[in-house]
């Protein structure tokens, strides 16, 4: 046993087979089981420790008031066109967070994954949530005409 110590050590003189047996122990470990995980960066409070919780959270929770005054504007159906103008809400919502996690530096608990994949994750869901609105029949705001080709050709 003493000889693979000795080899795995590279010749270099000294602790033995403890050393090296400690050495492969840590390689090991390396890419083992993930025991912890880290805070994404921008991840901390937003205010100072001695705020209320909605006052250190006030980047998660703009975005949750906003998006819940879409979902009762859709769900109450006040006005006309009513299902757009909420959907659009709950679109903008999204894209507020995305540009939140890019400027704030810290957003408490809006970052969820790094600051890249929250910023393209939220504005490429906004950004579709606000053009399907847009498109909604009857009567779309936004006619793109190559996509009505693509559902003509689809259908028949």
């Amino acid at each position: 046993m003493a000889s693979e110590g000795g080899a795995s050590d590279g010749g270099a003189s000294g602790g033995g087979a403890a050393e090296s047996e400690a050495a492969k122990g840590a390689r090991r470990r390396r890419f083992g089981l993930t025991t912890d995980t880290a805070r994404p960066e921008g991840g901390g409070r937003a205010a100072a420790g001695d705020a209320s919780a909605p006052a250190r959270q006030w980047p998660l929770l703009t975005v949750l008031v906003l998006a819940g005054i879409g979902l009762v504007v859709v769900g109450t159906d006040p006005f006309p066109h009513a299902f757009r103008v909420g959907t659009m809400l709950i679109g903008a919502a999204l894209l507020l967070g995305a540009v939140m996690r890019r400027v704030v530096p810290s957003v408490g608990m809006l970052a969820v994954r790094s600051r890249f994949t929250d910023m393209i994750t939220y504005g490429v869901m906004g950004g579709l949530i606000v053009l399907l609105a847009l498109m909604v029949q009857p009567a779309p705001w936004l006619r793109i005409p190559f996509l009505e080709d693509v559902l003509h050709l689809t259908v028949t």
